[in-house]
């Protein structure tokens, strides 16, 4: 974990968003061929973000394109809206028969699994047999009968993996999986990963509410924000945090919902119960692997305050960040609170 992590915390600095980090820091100064890089592009259901220093701006602008064709060469194996995709494949047939799968999706599943027993089951890939009724732009969830029914179809045990074959078996029909609550971490991993082989030495790789830091801003920490979940301005930040070659993820109940007669449908699923989790607005999460922080940040939301801090407690590469339903702001033991406005 990064020291600066350690009692460095700004609260309610706004206009510092994860993607928007890196707008502070493109200054002047450098040769003419050394540069600031960086494009968004709607991708995966999201904006996926890219931003870097390259000392040769053409050598730059080829490793972010390269990030970017990585995202979408995952998305095409890893999203449930395509049809032809390898776990639509998987999500068709594995009822039926074992599915063969590439290497890199059977990994990604058994990392998910891995999570799971982790956490208990909070973290489940198998939410997605009610996840599926939702459609948060047409405002539409299922009703209470099929909650109900398909609820009886998410428990991550029904997913069997043969290592020997690299094949799949759901053990229930009904079962579907859905790796949102991790297949962004990997890309931002898999982005970095890509920057880092090209030379680039300063980054930071987004895609919705993951980041993935490589080295800092040239002498200085990332200012990464976490968004106030009780503000309608989407650029209110809460809390801003300074990191270094790190990963941060975010899950919150504001990303994809809408309201309905004062609940708030959102699209962080509770196992146990097949409702959307309650009483948190946002969790963070830092540490060194996105796919790990991604996962993580769904499953504290999903256990909520208490059980979420002692999860990451037994954790000793990772820190969290907690917003309650009702504002207030929790730290995992390694983070510090901030002192009060006003203080020495």
């Amino acid at each position: 974990m990064v020291p600066l992590l350690n009692g460095l915390f700004v609260k309610h600095n706004p206009g510092i968003l994860p993607k928007l980090a890196l707008l502070l820091v493109l200054t002047p100064g450098a040769s003419a061929l050394a540069a600031w890089l960086g494009e968004t592009r709607p991708m995966m259901g999201t904006e996926v973000s890219v931003y870097l220093w390259s000392d040769d701006e053409y050598a730059g602008r080829r490793a972010l394109e390269a990030v970017f064709v990585e995202a979408e060469r995952i998305n095409r194996l890893m999203s449930t809206y395509l049809d032809d995709s390898e776990i639509s494949r998987v999500n068709r047939l594995a009822a039926q028969q074992p599915v063969s799968v590439g290497e890199e999706l059977f990994g990604l599943i058994q990392r998910s699994l891995d999570v799971a027993v982790l956490t208990r089951g909070a973290f489940d890939i198998t939410y997605d047999s009610v996840g599926q009724h939702y459609d948060f732009r047409a405002r539409q969830r299922p009703d209470a009968d099929t909650v109900i029914k398909e609820r009886e179809n998410i428990d991550y045990r029904y997913v069997q993996l043969d290592n020997g074959a690299g094949s799949v078996t759901f053990l229930k029909e009904g079962v579907r999986i859905n790796l949102g609550g991790i297949a962004k971490g990997y890309v931002v991993e898999r982005g970095v990963d890509i920057l880092r082989h090209a030379g680039i030495a300063n980054a930071i790789v987004t895609a919705g509410g993951d980041s993935r830091l490589l080295g800092d801003r040239r002498g200085r920490p990332w200012m990464v924000g976490i968004r106030d979940p009780l503000s309608e301005d989407k650029q209110q930040v809460a809390i801003s945090v300074p990191l270094e070659d790190e990963a941060i993820s975010t899950s919150g109940d504001y990303e994809r919902f809408f309201d309905e007669s004062g609940i708030r449908y959102h699209h962080i699923i509770r196992p146990s119960t097949g409702a959307p989790a309650t009483g948190v607005h946002s969790a963070t999460v830092f540490g060194p692997d996105a796919v790990i922080t991604d996962a993580l940040s769904t499953s504290v939301f999903v256990l909520g305050v208490d059980k979420g801090l002692t999860l990451i407690g037994t954790l000793p590469d990772y820190e969290c960040i907690v917003i309650d339903g009702g504002g207030s702001v929790y730290y995992s033991g390694g983070l510090q609170t901030p002192p009060p406005t006003g203080s020495q």
